[in-house]
């Protein structure tokens, strides 16, 4: 008996998500999903903690993209071989057909799922795919994705302090922190609430500005004094003008490894 192919799958359509666990149980039975993930951060953690053999992600998420999460993938799970999922064919580049990664566009069709199937199963048998090349694809792939379109930024946000409602600039903002109920948004005069969960509101900020750090926090790059690595390469964020710091997951240190 042959040892089973463990997968994560990221994708935050679930129309698409079940489609696709659905075409990868009838052609790949060897294969075994660990986890299906709605977002690019839980995507991140499940990759981390598990380090599987294969991971299909979605170009487009809340949040982290594909594009991040592969990027961060590349150091902390190098042997995990990616099929980015998408809708748009304007990514279907030449670097795809350098057989670093493999791409399926949405809706996926059985015959190209069968083709990309095999060529994982060469390349696993190979020793995975070429990190230089990869490299160079996610860094292609991510220009790509910031020429084009998409949603203008959330430029304010309406939160509560006590009895009162606030209004607050984004670029105010030095991080958002959640619990299980609510987020808070800490500003320079303050802290204030809001009932908009933390993976809802991420897809709506700049992400060239604001980044996820922790499961259950994003900062505002712009407020970032310092970042020290501490013995086990976990982060350490210290803000500017405040006493406080905040922790970076160690799943979320290779998004940071330019600063």
């Amino acid at each position: 008996m042959t040892n089973p192919v463990y997968c994560v799958i990221a994708e935050d359509e679930k129309i698409f998500r079940d489609a696709l666990i659905k075409l990868l149980a009838s052609q790949w039975p060897g294969l075994e999903i660990l986890v299906a993930c709605e977002d690019g951060a839980e995507a991140l953690e499940a990759i981390a903690e598990h380090k599987p053999a294969v991971a299909f992600l979605d170009i487009r998420m809340p949040g982290l993209s594909g594009i991040d999460v592969a990027a961060a993938t590349a150091a902390i799970s190098p042997a995990t071989q990616i099929v980015f999922v998408t809708a748009y064919n304007q990514y279907a580049i030449d670097a795809f057909e350098k057989g670093a990664v493999d791409y399926l566009l949405k809706p996926i069709e059985p015959r190209r799922l069968a083709g990309t199937i095999e060529r994982l199963k060469t390349r696993m048998s190979k020793g995975g795919s070429d990190p230089v090349v990869l490299a160079a694809l996610v860094e292609q792939l991510s220009k790509a994705l910031s020429q084009g379109t998409r949603d203008r930024p959330l430029v304010w946000l309406t939160a509560s302090t006590g009895r009162d409602s606030r209004l607050i600039l984004i670029e105010d903002v030095l991080y958002f922190q959640s619990d299980s109920k609510y987020t808070t948004v800490v500003t320079v005069d303050g802290e204030a609430l809001l009932r908009t969960p933390l993976r809802d509101l991420i897809g709506k900020l700049d992400s060239s500005q604001f980044r996820q750090i922790h499961r259950s926090t994003i900062v505002n790059m712009k407020a970032i004094a310092s970042i020290v690595r501490d013995e086990a390469g976990r982060g350490v964020i210290k803000l500017k003008g405040r006493q406080e710091t905040l922790a970076v997951s160690l799943t979320y240190m290779p998004l940071f490894k330019c600063m």
